[in-house]
């Protein structure tokens, strides 16, 4: 048995070996499990690091002036961001403690972009503090508090505006960020007043303009919109605001990944095309500087680098109606399902070789009737004890695991060439009691 149809959304080091077990980045996930026990989050080195070199050496085939930029909020560990970064991309973050991850990861502030439409006081001066590279301001209260931060401690700081494009991207609502009723960013007719302040501003420096439209997007064209309506917005200030450049074009990042094998997303390669062809033809038609574009793609670097391996244990059915197969995790170290609707494929590890003629739903252990991981789908027969393999697990679920239930979180390890390291320790109980006061 071979993984080749099923490519675009497994690991790319999956292979079946010798002995017909499935490994990844070289090691067998039945070994793995009996080092590290489940559920385990599982990462692939070599998957991320071909992420990486693909988005920068396509992108600066067509445009040598673009800086990719890795969204830490899809996974966010000091392994993981040392690994991304030491690749040559810069950084996104969103909070204080995304970005004291970076900097105990050893990232160069230079490379650093925080973003966030309500940033604390102190995050902006932890942020100033750091001498990062630009902060992606979202609204006129945070422009102020900035100038007022930096110009007390004699900094400058280079910023960009985050600014709502008005474009509407086929994705799930909750990650929708680019329509006109969004919490991010500023509309487009409020840019001329905004970039008035910040002629007035000693401590800030308009460096260029920050879009983002959303998340798990299956198209390019939603992307071409929001260039030319960026531009087209800029070509209009511009007018106003001579001594201002559009020095940096930041489009944010959004672009999909293959979930499921019935999915389609764009090849890199055309996503990069089409987006640097529109950024230059629009650039000379406006008779505007061709800026620093910058990217920020997050899913689609670790995304597909991840699998979740499960214990299963107890099986419930209800004559015609449904056979239930319990596994021993569920929604608090992978909420995507519950939140978003999201839909993974799977295996059981230790029967790959089986044909999938079971039709089941795999539920968690959490103590919610929605604590379901996948639905109606074909399984080779299940029993307890088995393995259970499921894809492209790689972004937003340990960033957004809980401790539901008082629930450990488990541990992850990253495997490449047949070692595997954990990356992030299994809790414990006293993990989970940790901060708590007994009085």
């Amino acid at each position: 048995m071979t993984f080749e149809n099923n490519a675009k959304n497994l690991p790319d080091t999956t292979s079946i070996n010798s002995s017909q077990h499935l490994t990844i980045g070289g090691c067998n996930l039945l070994d793995l499990v009996k080092e590290f026990t489940t559920p385990l989050w599982v990462i692939d080195k070599f998957t991320v690091i071909n992420a990486c070199k693909n988005y920068q050496n396509i992108f600066r085939q067509y445009y040598p002036n673009t800086d990719i930029s890795y969204a830490s909020k899809a996974l966010s560990n000091t392994s993981i961001i040392k690994l991304i970064t030491s690749e040559g991309l810069s950084l996104d973050v969103v909070s204080g403690g995304e970005l004291y991850t970076a900097k105990v990861a050893g990232v160069p502030a230079e490379r650093i972009y925080f973003h966030g439409n309500n940033k604390s006081e102190q995050e902006l001066i932890e942020a100033i503090d750091h001498e990062i590279g630009y902060m992606v301001v979202d609204n006129e209260y945070e422009l102020k508090l900035l100038n007022d931060i930096a110009d007390k401690k004699n900094k400058k700081v280079d910023i960009l505006l985050r600014i709502n494009p008005g474009v509407e991207a086929h994705t799930h609502e909750f990650i929708k960020t680019g329509q006109i009723d969004s919490k991010f960013g500023i509309g487009k007719k409020e840019i001329p007043e905004i970039l008035k302040i910040i002629q007035k501003m000693s401590a800030l420096s308009f460096q260029g303009l920050h879009v983002h439209i959303g998340s798990q997007i299956q198209e390019i064209k939603p992307f071409l919109i929001t260039i030319e309506e960026v531009l087209n917005t800029w070509h209009i200030c511009k007018k106003d605001f001579p001594d201002m450049d559009l020095n940096v074009l930041n489009i944010g990042g959004g672009i999909g990944i293959e979930y499921l094998h019935s999915d389609t997303v764009p090849a890199l390669e055309n996503f990069a095309q089409k987006i640097t062809t529109t950024l230059k033809s629009k650039t000379s038609e406006l008779k505007l500087i061709e800026p620093k574009l910058v990217l920020e793609p997050g899913r689609s670097i670790i995304g597909k680098a991840g699998i979740t391996l499960y214990t299963i244990g107890a099986t419930k059915i209800i004559p015609n109606i449904r056979k239930y197969v319990f596994i021993d995790g569920g929604m608090a170290d992978n909420p995507r399902v519950i939140t978003y609707g999201a839909e993974y494929e799977a295996t059981i590890v230790n029967k790959i070789n089986n044909s999938k003629t079971d039709i089941v739903t795999i539920a968690g252990k959490f103590c919610e009737s929605g604590d379901i991981l996948l639905k109606d789908i074909k399984l080779q027969q299940a029993e307890s004890g088995d393995i259970l393999a499921v894809f492209c697990t790689g972004a937003y679920n340990y960033s957004m695991s809980s401790n539901y239930n008082r629930f450990a979180k488990p541990a992850m390890v990253l495997v490449n060439n047949g070692k595997a390291q954990t990356i992030i320790q299994r809790e414990d109980y006293q993990d989970i009691i940790r901060n708590d006061i007994l009085i």
